[in-house]
């Protein structure tokens, strides 16, 4: 019994001890890897339980078994059905403190419904007090919308307008009490209450007239950063700045129609051959003639009457000034849309005559025209540079992180360097587009330069020839990073490298590198480090194997007999004066120098 208990003891503790071996492994694998990779993050995971310390709960079972407190369940007759986790997430919803009106996806809806308030006000109002839409028996589907959008401009005012953050001072202020009087003491409170005037009180005196609402459409301030926060998150804004010149365009018109109907009212209906006669849909009728007019189309009825001659000369006096303005802003929109293209063209025709001037062949003038076609329909710019360059030096290295950092990353070259020193080298990257065929590097080039493969594939050529294909390279892969850091003479080329396909490369510059690499001296040597290792390994399996290497000017000396070597230490043992001790000494002479 005592030697089975102790059996049985010794087996639990040694399987003790290989947990322990093991959990030790991992946690050295996982140092190992945080110092090769600094961007690993690490793991401080909690101990791991080892299998004995999952022992049954006294109902019986175990710990892990029991629904996690995350899980509600609710009970119907025979059934038990989890709660939906939309419905959670709503009862446990809080409406924010503070509002960023820049970024906040929430505010830009909710200024979508005001603006649709808004526009409700804006283009019913003149049609209700113009058009006989608006009777009795509809009148009070028409008062709902209308408070309605009173509704939605007062939560405006009272929930969203007093939590905007705003800047003062070069600082953001989320404080509630600030943010309040900040938005009491804007121009936009001011207008928003005159908005809201509660001119509906007259109804009881002259009736439901829609011109009382006339305030509603003072909220154009709303209108107007609603047009400026959904450009910023639209990726083709000048798609919605078309329709909005557009709806400008018609606004005008359906303004005018109303008019024209009001004239015909006021004039008579059918009095006169210039007025609206009362037949068909009035709508219509009027808007068609508002088209004609304010577009000066022609083909009008001559007023007969002096109202009728100074409404008519006023309509076209609006109209050509409504049109010519409309005109000019769909031109800006436009231009501004196909700015990047006009620069491209303009770019290109200046090189086609540049090089039809010098005669420069066809072939080269055919790659050329290719090169600008390629990368401006691959990268939508001919320099990616230019559109950074405004920028401040903080946004372009958040940029170039996100663009560039997955592919730095890899290179084995640059792991275990300080972070910092890559951030600083993505900024110096430049993008590159290659032709099919084209020759990224010569062999016996001065290597000035290390290549990262973006998109598309490159060869490696060698072989007795050069033209043979020793390897493919695609994206993510990098050459040229040893020619980098080598020095007296190592740095140049040993194969072709040509474009298979069309290819987009990264470049980094020597000089580039070795301006970064003075202020990170510890990098530096980690990096020259590698790439001797690296070095080595490349010369490496051709030593082992015997090819031939570089032709020497000595030949190496050939070995010395056994035979006479072991002559030769007898008579150095014996102390012998003879030939073979003057021999002896002579090739002490030749060791020595060599």
């Amino acid at each position: 019994r005592i030697g089975s208990a102790t059996s049985l003891s010794s087996a639990v503790i040694n399987t003790r001890l290989q947990e322990l071996v093991r959990l030790f492994k991992e946690r050295t694998e996982k140092v190992k890897e945080k110092l090769i990779d600094p961007d690993v993050t690490s793991d401080d995971e909690s101990p791991v339980a080892s299998p004995a310390a999952a022992l049954p709960a006294p109902g019986g079972e175990l710990e892990g078994d029991k629904p996690s407190g995350g899980d509600h369940y609710c009970e119907m007759l025979c059934c038990t059905f989890k709660s939906r986790p939309w419905l959670d997430r709503l009862k446990s919803y809080q409406f924010p403190s503070s509002i960023d009106p820049l970024t906040n996806l929430m505010y830009v809806l909710w200024l979508f419904f005001v603006v649709m308030a808004w526009n409700w006000n804006c283009w019913l109002i003149p049609v209700r007090w113009a058009f006989p839409y608006q009777t009795p028996a509809n009148i009070h589907y028409w008062l709902l919308v209308d408070y309605l959008c009173d509704l939605i401009y007062l939560l405006d005012i009272l929930v969203f307008q007093t939590r905007l953050q705003f800047v003062q001072g070069g600082d953001i202020i989320t404080d509630k009490k600030a943010m309040k009087k900040n938005y009491l003491r804007s121009q936009r409170f001011k207008m928003d209450v005159l908005c809201l005037l509660p001119l509906d009180f007259f109804y009881f005196k002259v009736g439901v007239n829609p011109l009382l609402r006339f305030p509603r459409c003072l909220k154009y301030m709303a209108f107007f950063e609603f047009n400026n926060r959904l450009e910023a998150i639209l990726t083709k804004a000048y798609i919605y700045r078309v329709i909005r010149t557009t709806a400008y365009l018609l606004y005008s018109l359906h303004v005018n129609s109303c008019l024209y109907y009001w004239a015909s009212a006021y004039e008579g209906l059918g009095s006169t051959t210039w007025v609206y006669d009362g037949e068909g849909n009035s709508y219509i009728r009027c808007y068609y003639w508002a088209v004609k007019t304010l577009i000066t189309i022609g083909g009008l009825p001559d007023p007969k009457t002096l109202f009728e001659i100074i409404f008519q000369l006023l309509n076209y006096f609006t109209g050509v000034f409504a049109f010519s303005v409309m005109i000019g802003q769909m031109r800006d929109v436009v231009g501004a849309a196909t700015a990047g293209q006009t620069y491209y063209r303009s770019c290109m025709d200046s090189t086609i005559k540049y090089m039809n001037f010098y005669k420069i062949p066809k072939t080269v003038q055919n790659r050329v025209k290719t090169w600008y076609e390629y990368t401006w329909h691959s990268q939508g710019m001919l320099d990616e540079s230019e559109l950074l360059v405004q920028l401040p030096d903080k946004m372009r290295l958040d940029i170039a992180i996100d663009v560039n950092y997955n592919i730095v990353s890899k290179v084995a070259l640059f792991q275990g360097c300080d972070r910092q020193m890559i951030f600083d080298m993505l900024k110096r990257l430049r993008s590159v587009v290659y032709l099919p065929n084209d020759y990224v590097c010569k062999k016996g080039e001065i290597g000035r330069e290390m290549y990262i493969i973006q998109a598309g594939q490159v060869q490696v050529l060698g072989g007795p020839d050069g033209k043979s294909v020793l390897v493919t390279l695609k994206a993510g892969s990098v050459f040229g990073e040893i020619s980098l850091l080598a020095a007296g003479g190592g740095n140049r080329r040993t194969a072709n490298v040509v474009a298979h396909g069309f290819a987009n490369l990264f470049i980094l510059e020597k000089k580039d590198l070795n301006e970064i690499l003075v202020h990170y001296p510890e990098s530096q040597k980690l990096l020259r480090k590698k790439a001797k290792k690296m070095l080595k390994n490349n010369n490496k399996p051709k030593d082992e194997k015997g090819g031939p290497g570089d032709p020497l000017i000595i030949p190496p000396k050939a070995d010395t007999p056994k035979l006479f070597r072991a002559a030769l230490a007898a008579t150095g043992r014996m102390g012998g004066k003879g030939p073979l001790g003057r021999l002896r000494w002579r090739l002490k002479e030749l060791k020595a120098m060599q």
